[in-house]
């Protein structure tokens, strides 16, 4: 009987810090960034084949490619992470030998919702690999290697806090530099009580405008390399910020959660003139108006998730005036489980 291998891998919340973990402000001045991830997901199905295609399904995008099996495939869309990322596995763990398979992918969440869908691909396509090919990869080295795949390899802007949270899943509190390599993964321990008040208290709200998050981080990172800048101000500010609401989550000061959220918000609008736009200020603003006492984007900005925090008791009036906006509220729980595997038999 034909076996199956299965990952998933937690997509994230970024509650404070983000942006300070993109070079090169994370190897020069040194990041810090405290996210949680969620029980959505990036899923991978992977089907070993003995006739040399190998037949690419992302089946949330609804693009599918059909190739012949060989030692690197050419780097070009569609589907160009899948390809890097097969690039790099039979490169570094196959010896150069082309494998052949099929691997259906799909997420929770859309790409450029702010809450690190592609990275959080990566690491679960990895997985997927790790467990065919018994690869044993532990957390920082599944987190690293999708890195590299996604920024250095293939180029692409970003961070690189999605890809540590989805690796090691859980609240983490994640160091990043000086220096180029230099990651530091620091799970908090939270106490149930508090799990539970935060879950009640965050209103998840998909906006319905996705992002090219790459294009807001290129922005940013142009504006952090003028050392004066209000950019680097704002990233300094960013930085600050996740020290202090780790340290309000460890004590469960909630009031102060909320006003860490509140600010760090203003200065994350310092980072690129789109991480905001009319129609997200408005959104803003009517949650603010219902009884939320604070909000931000997760992720880059320009759209994609806003993260409320509503006392419980105002929770349904918030959920009440988001409906006037073309968007989603979206139930989640937090998870501490990072990126899992197993094989399935086929059916």
């Amino acid at each position: 009987m034909n076996q199956i291998y299965r990952a998933r891998a937690p997509l994230r919340l970024g509650l404070a810090g983000g942006g300070t973990d993109v070079s090169p402000f994370s190897e020069e001045q040194g990041g810090f960034v405290l996210n949680a991830t969620i029980d959505l997901y990036a899923q991978a199905i992977l089907e070993p084949r003995d006739d040399g295609r190998i037949i690419f399904a992302a089946e949330d995008r609804e693009e599918t490619v059909e190739l012949d099996s060989m030692p690197a495939l050419p780097d070009v869309d569609p589907l160009r992470l899948h390809r890097g990322i097969y690039n790099r596995i039979v490169r570094q763990f196959n010896g150069g030998k082309p494998l052949s398979f099929k691997l259906t992918t799909f997420a929770d969440a859309p790409a450029g919702s702010g809450l690190g869908t592609s990275s959080t691909m990566v690491v679960c396509i990895i997985q997927a690999f790790s467990e065919w090919l018994g690869l044993g990869l532990g957390e920082y080295e599944l987190a690293h290697l999708a890195y590299e795949i996604e920024r250095e390899e293939l180029k692409l802007a970003g961070g690189k806090q999605d890809q540590y949270a989805a690796a090691f899943g859980g609240f983490n509190f994640i160091e990043f530099g000086p220096g180029a390599d230099r990651v530091l993964v620091n799970p908090l321990r939270i106490k149930e009580w508090l799990l539970n008040e935060l879950e009640a208290s965050t209103v998840l709200f998909y906006t319905g405008q996705s992002r090219e998050s790459a294009k807001i981080i290129e922005q940013q990172i142009e504006r952090t390399k003028a050392k004066s800048s209000p950019s680097l101000t704002a990233m300094a500010a960013l930085k600050q910020d996740a020290v202090s609401m780790k340290e309000a989550i460890l004590r469960g000061d909630l009031v102060r959660y909320a006003a860490i959220l509140r600010q760090s918000w203003e200065a994350k609008k310092q980072l690129a003139a789109s991480v905001s736009n009319p129609q997200l200020d408005a959104i803003y603003d009517d949650a603010i108006d219902a009884g939320a006492l604070a909000g931000k984007i997760s992720g880059a900005g320009g759209g994609g998730f806003f993260m409320f925090f509503v006392p419980p008791a105002r929770r349904m009036a918030v959920l009440r005036r988001l409906r006037r906006h073309n968007g989603e509220v979206m139930n989640f729980h937090f998870t501490a489980i990072g990126a899992q595997s197993w094989i399935q038999a086929a059916v």
